[in-house]
């Protein structure tokens, strides 16, 4: 059973009709408690990192999607949801996050940019891919971003990035664990694969 996390910071159905298309085995979960029996979690998000990781730690959520990871059952962040699998973000003030990944999640550094382009980075952008199970049957595909913060981490765990004024890691791996900047429920035939790989993991 595939699980998608509704902590009130995501588009769910766009996800959760995304991968229908793929199974019939995929609930959205609220509960603690229905965690610990999924065999797969998917951690979507669109909003403030802070608001986030209260709802989580509040609801419980929390030290459940940490079990689950620890578990070594594939786990899937989406854009903010990626974002909080890290040790913290900068986002109005420091933050903890999960702490899955090592790394920090930072605004975009407009000093560093070669021309002057708008925060956030909206529409889109090309991933530049290393092999990876996720990106089966995909080269460098284009994906819809919609973000203003981007995670810094190890290269170990890169597996995707992206240029928006200077390059930037848009997709990680750690073991079980993996992370998608840009949304893949958006992005056409390019998303649904990741989708779908990960399903088929």
């Amino acid at each position: 059973m595939l699980g998608i996390i509704d902590y009130n910071m995501g588009n769910l159905a766009s996800v959760y009709n995304a991968c229908l298309k793929f199974t019939k085995d995929v609930k959205i979960v609220k509960e603690p408690d229905e965690i610990k029996n999924l065999d797969k979690l998917i951690l979507p998000g669109v909003g403030a990192y802070k608001d986030a990781m209260e709802h989580l730690e509040s609801s419980g959520l929390k030290d459940e999607i940490i079990n689950f990871a620890n578990s070594k059952k594939p786990l899937l962040g989406i854009c903010l949801g990626m974002q909080l699998l890290f040790e913290s973000s900068e986002e109005f003030g420091y933050t903890k996050g999960l702490n899955l990944i090592e790394g920090q999640v930072v605004k975009f550094d407009k000093n560093r940019m070669e021309e002057d382009l708008k925060i956030p980075h909206m529409g889109w952008n090309r991933i530049i891919n290393k092999q990876n199970p996720l990106f089966k049957d995909l080269e460098n595909p284009y994906l819809y971003f919609v973000h203003s913060y981007h995670a810094k981490t190890k290269d170990e765990y890169v597996i995707g990035e992206t240029t928006y004024g200077y390059t930037f890691v848009s997709a990680v791996n750690k073991n079980n664990i993996f992370g998608f900047q840009p949304h893949p429920e958006k992005s056409h035939n390019n998303g649904l694969k990741i989708l779908e790989n990960f399903i088929n993991l």
